[in-house]
């Protein structure tokens, strides 16, 4: 093998979340000084996805965890570590993230039978011999460069989109475009949702991405369009419109997968975007179900005040008592989403009481002549989910006396047979 055998020894990964970020974008020289890691790019491609170059693909990643790709003029010092990635490949944010955080490092990984160089993180010193170890025209040993596999850096199991994702990187060729395409937004989409999500909006969500990528929509944009369609959602549903309301509430649930899967496939999250997309999810659908029991008044169907009053009630509080057991599970028991900890709890956060399912309920109710029913089915639905949600809670408390708490899809082997894994996809683009 032409790389260096140096495994580094006892390696683990960890977690991140965003507050890790702005530990990556610098390091401390000899001198106590913080110097920015600089990125490079290697090489070239000409292939577009989602209608971003590689190269502008790669700026966007690097900027995201707090790295600049160094210009040509730009001075260094002897200190200086570079983070070298090819433009020819696709890398996870996840893999320049763990990378960026292991200086000396080689990253290989096998294909057609032998070690192919995808990345580096080396002293500026040896970043010439770096670069043509990736460019596949050096065969000896790097100084002080330990070789790491792909998958022996970053963990399968991904906290942030509720999922396992084998750890790889994919070369770009121009014959595999729809692939490559298919699988960034397929590796854009969360592991773990509800089943509308999961199972009815991906394909409709990747067409009209791919619309919005091709005419320059913002995802910012397409969540202000959200907001407004829940204002108009509510309204309709005060006054009684069901039928008007629902359509623009699905309308918006729909929306709401796009502006996710648009900012990750063309590398566009911002702070605000994600603040007003995932606050508005939280907020607002207790608000429907008040303004759903309010224009029950103008139906054929109304029910008591008093009844109507301890149905809204009901489902506010147990709304509240959910989404707090998930912030206790997460915050004390975990570091991860509670819905990630055992196969059945993945499972029944496709149908728990979130909006999508009681949308459901509610569009089956007035389906069926019975806007009042579809109110009731959904407080039920929000005590039991809640229940559960508590119970699970419980259980989790005393497994963690005895030991950590792990999710499962952490095993890439049993999350495979999931569907709460993407290593499908990642094959298929491979």
């Amino acid at each position: 093998m032409w790389l260096s055998k140096r495994r580094s020894a006892g390696m683990t990964t960890r977690r991140w979340d965003r507050d890790d970020y702005a530990a990556i974008g610098g390091m401390t020289t000899r001198r106590g000084e913080q110097r920015p890691l600089q990125g490079r790019i290697v090489g070239e491609c000409a292939v577009s996805l989602w209608g971003l170059r590689s190269e502008e693909r790669i700026r966007r990643q690097l900027r995201s965890v707090g790295i600049e790709v160094a210009r040509g003029d730009t001075p260094s010092d002897p200190s200086d570590r570079v983070l070298l990635l090819r433009a020819d490949r696709l890398y996870d944010l996840r893999t320049i993230r763990d990378l960026a955080a292991r200086p000396g490092t080689l990253l290989v990984q096998p294909e057609d039978g032998e070690s192919a160089a995808v990345a580096a993180h080396v002293p500026i010193a040896v970043a010439a011999f770096a670069e043509k170890a990736l460019l596949g025209e050096r065969r000896e040993p790097i100084p002080e460069v330990a070789e790491i596999r792909t998958e022996d850096l970053s963990q399968a199991y991904l906290a942030e989109l509720l999922k396992s994702e084998p750890v790889k990187t994919i070369a770009i060729r121009a014959d595999r475009r729809v692939r490559l395409e298919r699988y960034l937004f397929d590796g854009s989409y969360k592991g773990v949702t509800d089943l509308v999500t999961k199972f009815v909006w991906p394909a409709p969500a990747r067409a009209v991405t791919r619309a919005c990528a091709q005419h320059g929509i913002t995802p910012n944009a397409i969540t202000s369009l959200s907001v407004i369609l829940v204002v108009l959602a509510t309204w309709d549903f005060a006054y009684g419109r069901f039928g008007a309301g629902l359509v623009l509430a699905w309308l918006m649930t729909f929306l709401d997968t796009v502006d996710g899967k648009l900012a990750r496939v063309t590398v566009q999250s911002s702070t605000f975007g994600h603040f007003l997309d995932h606050g508005l999810d939280l907020i607002h659908p207790p608000f429907w179900y008040l303004a759903w029991g309010l224009g029950l008044a103008f139906s054929s169907t109304p029910i008591g005040h008093a009844a109507m009053i301890a149905a809204v009630a009901v489902i506010f509080v147990g709304y509240w008592v959910g989404r707090l057991a998930e912030a206790a599970f997460r915050y004390w028991m975990a570091s991860f989403s509670m819905f990630c900890w055992r196969p059945i709890d993945s499972y029944v956060r496709l149908v728990l009481a979130r909006r999508n399912p009681n949308l459901i309920l509610l569009t089956v109710a007035l389906l069926a002549g019975r806007p009042d029913v579809g109110l009731i089915a959904v407080a039920v639905w929000t005590v039991l989910s809640s229940i559960f949600l508590l119970v699970r809670l419980a259980l989790a408390a005393v497994h963690r006396r005895r030991r950590p708490l792990e999710p499962w899809l952490d095993d890439p082997v049993v999350a495979a047979r999931s569907p709460f894994s993407s290593s499908r996809a990642v094959d298929e683009a491979a």
